[in-house]
């Protein structure tokens, strides 16, 4: 008997333009439940509607509809339908957004929401004029300098930074190979959530974070209320003008990408210097891929340095090789972290 095939009839659609496009919805739908504090308030439990809605404080209307687009959107769980269903945390919920948690990234979040939501309404005007669209286009201050005298802005920032980078430190600190060395820098340490994730991992190195001097306090509680302080010192530095620090291992989480091609090259060369024969530069940043094709993420970030910095960009693996060698660096590798991100490992 004669078979027929039939070939399937290949459909242009929309829907993946609609998506992308009206995406706004989606991420304000989640930015608003963590800026609430949600997934928080239900913690543990199973929440009815009802329940959430007066633990919220929220109005009546849409409620239904808030609570079950998360659900639509794998943010939360529920169980049965109608009046009788109740509401509950995810796995990925309750780890990554409950603020009890260790492994909180909500921090990113509610600063997307307050800050990075409203400057990226303005992006068609950061493409047209090449100029940042934050708190320096408010203020002409520079973007750190702007940020750093608000201590309310500058709190955010700490926990936005220490939510995106939280999960890649720790990553590092497995998978990189710290026997080797006894000392490690952390430049533009932050809060010192680097060094205290190899340090908990690895007791044969001592720490050094450095940073401006308005966080210096902050970084010193972090490391003193995980009992590290021992073994972590927090110093003042301003990486532009003064020479790094000595050490086997010189990092740098989300650094590089603030600044223009000349800074960045001369941050590099400034590691070169300050690290000793067999000494490595590891710099943690959502690496672009070389074909500037598939991480996404690392393009939007690179977007967003638009929006943030006056010159920043994000890069690949092939752009930083070339700056690592240039310096007097032997050889990269590249070492995949989380999500979209790497860390770059330059050899001296």
């Amino acid at each position: 008997m004669e078979t027929l095939e039939i070939a399937p009839k290949t459909v242009i659609s929309p829907a993946g333009i609609m998506q992308i496009g009206l995406g706004f919805w989606a991420s304000k739908t989640l930015l608003t439940a963590v800026k609430i504090n949600l997934f928080t308030v239900i913690g543990e439990e199973l929440l009815s509607g009802d329940e959430l809605r007066q633990r919220l404080s929220l109005h009546t209307r849409s409620c239904a509809d808030f609570f079950d687009t998360l659900v639509s959107l794998g943010m939360l769980k529920r169980v049965g339908n109608g009046a009788n269903s109740r509401y509950g945390n995810t796995p990925e919920t309750s780890l990554f957004l409950v603020k009890t948690s260790p492994s909180y990234v909500g921090g990113l979040l509610e600063m997307a929401n307050d800050r990075l939501y409203p400057f990226w309404g303005r992006l068609e005007e950061g493409l047209r004029t090449g100029l940042p669209q934050n708190e320096v286009k408010l203020t002409g201050k520079p973007a750190f300098e702007a940020i750093y005298e608000q201590p309310a802005v500058l709190e955010q920032f700490m926990n936005g930074m220490a939510g995106a980078q939280v999960g890649n430190f720790m990553a590092l600190a497995h998978a990189f190979d710290f026997g080797r060395y006894t000392s490690l820098c952390d430049i533009g340490g932050a809060n010192g959530l680097l060094s205290v994730c190899v340090a908990r991992q690895h007791s044969n190195i001592n720490c050094l974070s450095v940073d401006l001097p308005p966080i210096a306090p902050i970084a010193a509680q972090h490391i003193a209320q995980r009992g590290l302080d021992r073994q972590i010192e927090v110093g003042v530095l301003d990486f532009m003008s003064e020479p790094f620090p000595a050490a086997d291992v010189i990092a740098m989480g989300n650094i590089l990408h603030d600044w223009n091609l000349e800074v960045k090259k001369l941050l590099i060369r400034k590691a070169f210097k300050a690290l000793p024969e067999n000494g490595v530069l590891i710099v943690i940043e959502n690496i672009i891929d070389d074909n500037r094709r598939e991480n996404t993420f690392g393009l939007l970030m690179s977007l967003n340095m638009l929006i943030e910095t006056e010159g920043g960009f994000d890069y690949t693996h092939a752009d930083f090789n070339g700056w690592a060698i240039e310096a007097g660096f032997q050889s990269t590798a590249k070492l995949a972290l989380t999500g979209p991100s790497s860390a770059l490992i330059a050899y001296k």
